[in-house]
Formats: structure tokens, C-alpha cells, sequence
């Protein structure tokens, strides 16, 4: 099925040809016409589903039928939990409604002036993007009027609720019209975000899409270290065997992606690091940095690189372990974007082996582990548990077949394929313009 049988509006259909897009994910292909016609949703998908696409296109469908509501306050609000989402989700509501010429978007965000944020609120608003805490900012001076609000979503609601963002939600949606149509996006969709999803909800159909179809295009590996010294030189080999073109490696703190980022470039690779202290300015132009292909390798934390989505991300490596086992899809999720193939290497000390299966219990499946030879781990996990099968690197540093190798004369398609598998002998395997209100 194509997205022109979704019932799309005929001009948002052309922008997404213009983009490339012409076969909708499962998540869009059951959400699209549920959302269009009006019911309200609860959605389980990961990033990388297509999410954003399968709430963003309704909304912006819905909108082309004009309201006699006279007010400035928006007719759709999306809340997402970071200031990066929310930039990321405009940015996508502005290129798939760049035909509809009287668009009219704001990004309520912290870290952004907030007088011109107040200044884009005096004309009526179509799309509002927002943290739930500047949104709250601005209806506590009573600058926002819901009177028209005809669609919310929740982007990401587990996230906002581990943030401590529910009181803000229910006293967001209280000021919300009854009628509205309420669509909810989340990882999960029981315990707490099952509890919410019933206030705010009215008879919703329910769209659950299998973890399984969230990553197929991306190459996933696990390596055991003894110590964080054996970390560094499992790391530096990767990278000088990756060839990737760019690169996303997540830290547990902040501290630790500014010291990772200030070794790497001192080792002389462009490299940059995003976490949530940063001052929003510098934060905006890491990211427009990144973007352009001004830096080659991010280190970043979890909440920092929420909603990053730059296609040419071939690698992601997961330095340290990530503390829910669900921000290990959002991690894996920056790369194999748009359709392409992405690589992710996971490094976990020997003795973080339950943090590892906890992850591999969400996912319903094993990652695969591999060794590099010369660098195997000295201290192995502990024994127990489904049998595991293990790939085998040959060579150190600069030996070819390496994880996601792309040698000189392989070609931009060449196979990012990870460590030899055992009976493999192939030579040479493996390895108009639009105003945005945050500008």
C-alpha cells in the first residue's frame, strides 16, 4: 500500500514524493487513516517506526479543512519530552507541509528566547511543538488559548513521565477542549502511561507494532571488556576499522562525552559532545554542525540526542550501557534512517552481564556477541542462559573484515557486516522556504 490510498491531502502527498517517500511503515499504514478519521490512539512503536511521519501527516491532512474558531492558540499541540524532539518534529511538520503555504508552526522550547516565542503566539498558530515545561511557562502568564485545539499528541509519553513531567500533562490537557481528538505515543503502553493513556482518552484504538520491525536494517554486535582501559582500546580499534561517515557514541554522564570528545579529537577526529547542561545556543549549533558533516563523531547522552535524526549516521556504538533497557532502541535508533543500514556496537564490562540480558529481554532476542582477536576479555560473563553464539575478528588494528569496514574500492554499498562468522571464507567479507519559529 502506498501513502496516496491513506486518504492524505493531495499537496502534503506531493512533499512526500519530493522527500522520496512512497511506501509507508507499519505504524503509518494502521495509524494514518485511524488518526484521519478522527479516533483516538494508543500507539506502541519504537524510534525509527516512522512515528513522527504517522501523527505529523494526519495533522497536517486535518488542517487543510479550515476551522471557524477564531483564536491564536493552536489547533494541534505535540508534546515531546526534550527541546531536541520537539525541534525535530517541526523541522518534519515544515518539510511535509511545505506546499500549504499558510502554515503556521511554533516551537515552544527552554533554551529559546522566550519574548520571540511570545511574539509568534500574536498570530493564530497551527502547529504548536512543546516541552511540557516552557508550555507551562507561557500558560502560567496566561498567554495560551486552547479554545480551538482540535488533535493532541504525546510523543514519547513513557519518557515524559520518567522526567516528572505528569503533573504538567494533566494540567496541560485540563485546559484542553473535551472534544479534542487525543492521539499517545509510547514505547510501552502499560503501568503509568496506562493509567494516563485512560484519563485522556476516549474509546482509542489501540496500534501495538512489533519491536522486531524497528531495526532490521541495522547490524547489531556486543563486545566484553574487562575494565574501562580494555574500553578505550576495544573503541579506538573500532573506530579505526568502522569507516564510517558519521558517528554516534553514548556515555552515562555528561562529564564523561565532554572527556570521551575531548580525547577523540585530540587523536584527531572531528568530534563534538551534546548533553543537557550545554547552553541551548551551543546545542543548536552541534547539532546544524552535525548535520552539515562538520562533525564526524557525537558523544552524547540520552536525553541529549533525543529526536537527532541525520541520515548520514552510519555507526552507533554504545559506550556505556544505557540505564532503561528501552533507551537502548532510542540509542541503536539514530542510525539505519531513511531507510538506509546502520551499524551499533554495544562495549559492556564482564560485569555488567544482567544489564546486558535485561536489554536483550526487551528486545526478545539476543545480540550477538563477538570478539576481537588479540583483545578478547579476560573475565567472562557469567555462565547460564540460553547458549550464546559468538563471532571471532581476526587481526588487530588495521586488519580488514571488521565491524562495518568500508575499505577503499568497496563502494558506497559495500556491506557494513560485522566480525567473520565461522565458515566464512569469502576474500574480502564483511566488513519554497518555510519560517519556523526556532530558527
Amino acid at each position: 500500500m502506498k501513502f496516496s490510498e491513506l486518504g492524505i491531502d493531495p499537496s502534503i502527498l506531493s512533499a512526500l514524493d519530493d522527500a522520496g517517500y512512497t511506501d509507508p511503515t507499519q505504524v503509518q499504514l494502521e495509524a494514518i487513516p485511524a488518526a484521519i478519521a478522527g479516533k483516538d490512539l494508543l500507539v506502541s512503536a519504537q524510534t525509527g517506526s516512522g512515528k513522527t511521519a504517522a501523527f505529523l501527516l494526519p495533522a497536517l491532512t486535518k488542517m487543510t479543512q479550515r476551522t471557524d474558531v477564531k483564536s491564536n492558540g493552536p489547533r494541534v499541540l505535540v508534546l515531546t519530552p526534550t527541546r531536541e524532539l520537539a525541534q525535530q518534529v517541526e523541522k518534519n511538520a515544515l518539510e511535509y507541509g511545505k506546499n500549504l503555504r499558510w502554515l503556521r508552526t511554533v516551537c515552544l522550547v527552554g533554551g529559546s528566547p522566550f519574548g520571540f516565542q511570545i511574539r509568534a503566539m500574536t498570530r493564530p498558530i497551527d502547529l504548536m511543538v512543546a516541552t511540557p515545561g516552557r508550555l507551562m511557562d507561557h500558560m502560567r502568564s496566561g498567554r495560551i488559548d486552547f479554545s480551538r485545539l482540535e488533535m493532541l499528541v504525546l510523543d514519547e509519553a513513557d519518557r515524559m513521565l520518567d522526567m516528572g513531567f505528569i503533573e504538567d500533562i494533566e494540567t496541560i490537557v485540563a485546559a484542553t477542549p473535551a472534544a479534542r481528538q487525543t492521539v499517545l505515543f509510547s514505547a510501552t503502553l502499560d503501568g503509568t502511561v496506562g493509567n494516563l493513556a485512560r484519563k485522556l482518552t476516549r474509546d482509542p484504538q489501540r496500534i501495538e507494532v512489533a519491536r522486531t520491525e524497528t531495526g532490521g536494517n541495522i547490524e547489531e554486535h556486543l563486545l566484553y571488556a574487562d575494565d574501562n582501559r580494555h574500553k578505550e582500546r576495544l573503541l579506538d580499534h573500532i573506530m579505526k576499522e568502522a569507516g564510517f561517515d558519521q558517528l554516534v557514541i553514548f556515555t552515562a554522564t555528561k562529564i564523561g562525552s565532554e572527556e570521551l570528545a575531548d580525547k577523540l579529537s585530540d587523536k584527531g577526529y572531528q568530534a563534538a559532545c551534546l548533553h543537557g547542561d550545554m547552553p541551548q545556543s551551543w546545542r543548536n549549533r552541534t547539532l546544524n554542525d552535525l548535520r552539515r558533516g562538520r562533525i564526524k563523531v557525537l558523544v552524547a547522552t540520552d536525553v541529549a540526542a533525543r529526536g537527532i535524526d541525520v541520515p548520514t549516521i552510519t555507526h552507533v556504538i554504545n559506550y556505556d550501557l544505557p540505564k532503561q533497557a528501552e533507551d537502548y532502541v532510542h540509542r541503536i535508533g539514530r542510525t539505519g534512517r531513511a531507510g538506509r543500514d546502520g551499524v551499533a556496537i554495544t562495549i559492556a564490562e564482564s560485569k555488567e552481564f544482567h544489564r546486558v540480558r535485561r536489554i536483550e529481554q526487551y528486545l526478545k532476542r539476543q545480540i550477538t556477541e563477538g570478539v576481537i582477536e588479540g583483545m578478547e576479555p579476560t573475565r567472562r560473563p557469567p555462565k547460564g542462559g540460553p547458549k550464546r553464539h559468538t563471532q571471532q575478528r581476526r587481526g588487530g588494528p588495521g586488519a580488514g573484515n571488521s565491524y562495518g569496514d568500508r575499505r577503499p574500492g568497496s563502494g558506497n554499498g559495500a556491506s557494513r557486516g560485522g566480525p567473520r562468522r565461522e565458515g566464512d571464507r569469502r576474500p574480502g567479507s564483511g566488513g519554497s522556504e518555510r519560517r519556523s519559529y526556532n530558527d
